[in-house]
């Protein structure tokens, strides 16, 4: 712990030494809401809580113009739980485990990053519903990432992501992550529209790696659909996946359809996600809120969630929470 907090200091001391320069950035999001988490089957847990609507964190990024076009930045970015005040989502999470990157970038050639990166299938997800990135109560990212259906974390190591430039409204990316002893390689590929009112995307991966000798990871692979259309009185949104366990030979199917809907100085939201496992139990998730801007960098929310398996007794989780960007 000593090593890292020298390492944040001076990572501070350099973002400040260039701030006259604009070109290393501090910035971060700091999520805290009160409320009641009962997961299918569980009991009640009543407590304050951080990250329920976004994952708290905090992070530096920098640039430097090489010309022609050309710049090369580095992003790191962080992890944290405001309500004990430790880092990382876990305990033994990686410090800079959301983001931890390198890279080149060319406005008319794209931009590749190499480290530790977001998946394009967690972006896609988080894109196009109504809940965004909310491990607390999205269900689309709920099912995906928490529900024992995709194998591998949101972000990966050791990683090589390439993201091309907008082509009319179209534009792709690829990722490759080294297996580099740990069970196998990861790869995956993306590619999607946005014109206006609509926007699409179409994204791949298979996960062979983060396995380890004594706790070996599944092999998976999962394909997912998803659209928006603004309607300006409210933003529909839709997704349809399907993940294939290459380890236990079962599959999922995953439906998702949500709505944001303007009101106020604020937005209703509302999200429905169900899990059709090819056998055992299926997973209906509904989330319902209203989210009420205070300012463009903090915000107050209200949430509820309905969480069931069949076979298991009903989940409900509420939170009144407040976000401060900064």
């Amino acid at each position: 712990m000593m090593n890292i907090r020298l390492a944040v200091a001076a990572a501070l001391l350099c973002c400040g030494a260039a701030q006259a320069q604009n070109s290393v950035k501090l910035y971060g999001l700091v999520d805290m809401s009160a409320g009641s988490t009962k997961n299918p089957g569980g009991k009640a847990v009543k407590g304050a809580e951080s990250g329920k609507l976004s994952t708290s964190y905090f992070g530096l990024t920098g640039s430097e113009d090489l010309g022609d076009g050309l710049s090369a930045f580095f992003t790191l970015d962080s992890f944290l739980r405001a309500d004990v005040g430790n880092s990382g989502r876990f305990n033994g999470d990686g410090f800079w485990a959301r983001n931890a990157f390198v890279g080149l970038g060319h406005k008319d050639y794209g931009s590749v990053k190499l480290g530790r990166n977001t998946t394009p299938l967690f972006v896609t997800t988080l894109v196009y519903n109504a809940f965004g990135d909310s491990f607390g109560y999205s269900p689309s990212i709920r099912q995906y990432f928490t529900s024992g259906t995709v194998s591998g974390d949101s972000g990966w190591s050791d990683s090589v992501l390439y993201t091309s430039p907008k082509f009319g409204g179209f534009g792709f990316g690829l990722i490759v992550a080294a297996g580099e002893g740990a069970g196998g390689r990861n790869w995956g590929a993306n590619a999607g529209y946005s014109e206006g009112a609509f926007s699409a995307s179409a994204v791949f991966q298979k996960v062979a790696k983060d396995g380890s000798a004594t706790v070996p990871m599944d092999d998976t692979k999962t394909w997912q659909l998803a659209m928006s259309y603004d309607l300006s009185v409210a933003k529909l949104f839709g997704q349809f996946g399907k993940v294939d366990n290459l380890s236990t030979k079962r599959d999922y199917r995953l439906t998702s359809l949500g709505a944001s809907v303007p009101m106020g100085s604020g937005k209703w939201l509302a999200q429905y996600g169900l899990i059709s496992p090819s056998t055992g139990a299926k997973r209906k998730t509904f989330s319902f809120g209203y989210d009420h801007l205070m300012s463009k960098r903090t915000d107050l929310y209200a949430v509820y969630m309905s969480d069931k398996i069949d076979g298991l007794s009903s989940g409900a989780s509420y939170s009144l929470g407040i976000r401060h960007r900064f």
